[in-house]
């Protein structure tokens, strides 16, 4: 893997910014960094082919697209050999239903987010797509009632930065802090 590459601050206020709202204009970039509009671009264009910046997303509510029932499934295989892993991932993200697939640590070898229109929905994915696959000895459905999410992703040099003080960091977009109990 290669060393990760160095972020002065102007890149570092362009990652920002677009993490803000991706659709803002190379010219509206350039002037809220003051730099000249080709540098801008030349700068983003080096963040992309870097990998720094992998791509442009819409966020799409999925309430509006009939899918409001949320759930995270907890899965663990046996055998848990390269090719059940690869397999289990593959057959995941071809399904409709699955939002993202993260392979972890721990108890469990996955967590399967998924969205449905409701829940006998859900109930028929997990089992004709999770718990009948002869591989998974073990899964559980949590439903999820609310997500809060962060969009600005500060890089790691700031997370020290932050210990000190943290209570620094502005609520997500949208979102607004519970207080503590």
């Amino acid at each position: 893997m290669d060393a990760p590459q160095r972020l002065d601050a102007t890149d570092l206020a362009l990652i920002r910014l677009l993490q803000r709202d991706a659709r803002q204009t190379n010219k509206d970039l350039a002037a809220a960094v003051g730099i000249a509009q080709s540098t801008c671009l030349e700068r983003i264009r080096a963040l992309r082919a870097q990998g720094v910046i992998r791509g442009w997303h819409a966020e799409v509510d999925l309430e509006a697209i009939g899918r409001p029932l949320r759930a995270m499934i907890s899965v663990r295989l046996r055998p848990k050999t390269t090719a059940s892993v690869r397999a289990f991932q593959q057959e995941m993200l071809d399904a409709p239903e699955v939002l993202s697939v993260w392979t972890v640590t721990g108890a469990d070898d996955f967590l399967v987010e998924v969205a449905t229109h409701d829940v006998a929905h859900l109930r028929d994915f997990v089992l004709d797509h999770v718990t009948g696959r002869s591989e998974v000895v073990d899964a559980r459905t949590s439903l999820v009632y609310d997500q809060v999410r962060v969009w600005e992703i500060p890089p790691a040099e700031q997370l020290t930065q932050r210990q000190s003080a943290p209570d620094a960091r502005p609520a997500p977009h949208g979102t607004t802090p519970r207080p503590s109990p």
